[in-house]
């Protein structure tokens, strides 16, 4: 099984994109509904970030102000970093827990949706290809603003502290161009599918499991056998 990444901007599209894999019998594993998950009330990261930034970052629900979180840390390098050392480690943890469970199942491939894939980096040298979402600037602002309710200028800044659509580009093995209708999306995105779908990539690394657990059974029985032969060989007191 090998892992592909789906990506792009704020407001360009990637989960209608991810929406038509799952259409065609795909996993995806959704990067921030983990997220929302791993901050749910009583989680052990919900405890910690309230201990870090204090009850006004939550509803009198108990939930996460995700909107006054997100303000808090969007101007503030090192509150981000805390929120990440927090949240982090139980996000991927779920993300490698989840992947395991597909390749037992025997999927030849699954998407990951991670929204900051490049900019944390993190999963990057796990990718075998890479989709990256894209839209004009101004059907972005538009989007986001609509999406989330925010002003104008607050719309550009939280577009603007991201990686850049052109430079996810260049990085991409993949683009697929939402600014037009939802039919033509669709389009690029079967296209992509068909040609995962003709990868016989997953058979190699399927091999290199299968080897390597064959030499760790073997190196183990050997193991067994050596250990056996020594008790044999230990003198018998009568």
């Amino acid at each position: 099984m090998f892992l592909v990444g789906l990506t792009g901007g704020i407001a360009t599209g990637k989960s209608a994109v991810a929406n038509v894999f799952r259409e065609h019998d795909i996993p995806v594993i959704d990067a921030d509904a983990i997220a929302r998950k791993v901050v749910e009330p009583g989680k052990p990261a919900w405890h910690k970030i309230q201990k870090e930034f204090g009850p006004e970052v939550f509803l009198s629900t108990k939930e996460l102000d995700r909107a006054k979180l997100g303000d808090l840390i969007f101007n503030d390098i090192e509150k981000r970093k805390k929120l990440n050392a927090i949240t982090h480690p139980d996000i991927y943890k779920e993300i490698y827990w989840q992947t395991f469970k597909y390749f037992l199942q025997g999927h030849p491939f699954i998407v990951l949706e991670l929204p900051l894939l490049f900019e944390s980096g993190h999963m990057l040298n796990y990718l075998h290809k890479i989709i990256v979402v894209t839209c004009e600037e101004d059907l972005q602002l538009q989007r986001l603003m609509e999406r989330s309710g925010f002003t104008e200028s607050r719309a550009k800044l939280r577009i603007e502290a991201q990686m850049s659509l052109e430079k996810k580009e260049k990085m991409a093995n993949f683009v697929i161009e939402n600014s037009g209708s939802e039919h033509d999306t669709r389009d690029q995105t079967i296209k992509i599918i068909n040609v995962l779908k003709c990868s016989k990539y997953h058979w190699k690394l399927r091999f290199i499991v299968v080897f390597c657990c064959t030499v760790l059974l073997a190196l183990f029985l050997f193991f067994l056998y050596l250990r056996n032969r020594s008790f044999k060989s230990l003198p018998t007191t009568v």
